[in-house]
C-alpha cells in the first residue's frame, strides 16, 4: 500500500522581507517599555489592504539569505526600565515569534535604542 503522505515539493514559498518586519514590530511591541517598534506598520497595513505602497522609513530591517534572517530593530524604552533587560526581552520574544510563524532561522535580532519616552501622566478630573 503506498503512503498517503506527499514527500516531493508542489512549489516554492517565499517569506517577504516586509511580512517579517511586520512579524518582528509586533513582537517587539508586546514587551512592556518599548515604543515605536514598528513605526508605521499599522499605517503599511492598511496601505496594502488599500494596495497603496507606504514610502516612510521603517523601524525594522530584515535581511534574508535562503533560510535565515538578520533583524536590525530601532526601539524607544520607556523612561526608568533597565534598558538592557527590555532589549534582551526584545530580543528573544522577536526571535521566538519569527521563528515560530516563518520556519526561518533567526541568525541575530540587532536592537538599536533611538530614544527615551516618558509616558503621559493622566490628567486628573478635579476641576
Amino acid at each position: 500500500m503506498e503512503d498517503l503522505v506527499r514527500e516531493e515539493n508542489i512549489g516554492v514559498v517565499k517569506i517577504s522581507d516586509e511580512v517579517v518586519s511586520v512579524i518582528a514590530g509586533i513582537a517587539a511591541q508586546e514587551i512592556d517599555g518599548v515604543l515605536d517598534a514598528q513605526m508605521g506598520v499599522a499605517s503599511n497595513l492598511t496601505n496594502i489592504f488599500k494596495g497603496k505602497r507606504n514610502t516612510t522609513a521603517k523601524a525594522s530591517k530584515v535581511t534574508l539569505e535562503e533560510d535565515k534572517a538578520i533583524i536590525d530593530m530601532n526601539v524607544s524604552v520607556e523612561y526608568g526600565r533597565k534598558i538592557m533587560d527590555v532589549v534582551a526581552q526584545v530580543q528573544d520574544n522577536v526571535k521566538k515569534t519569527v521563528e515560530a510563524m516563518t520556519g526561518l532561522y533567526v541568525e541575530a535580532v540587532n536592537i538599536y535604542v533611538q530614544n527615551i519616552y516618558l509616558p503621559k501622566k493622566e490628567e486628573s478630573e478635579s476641576n
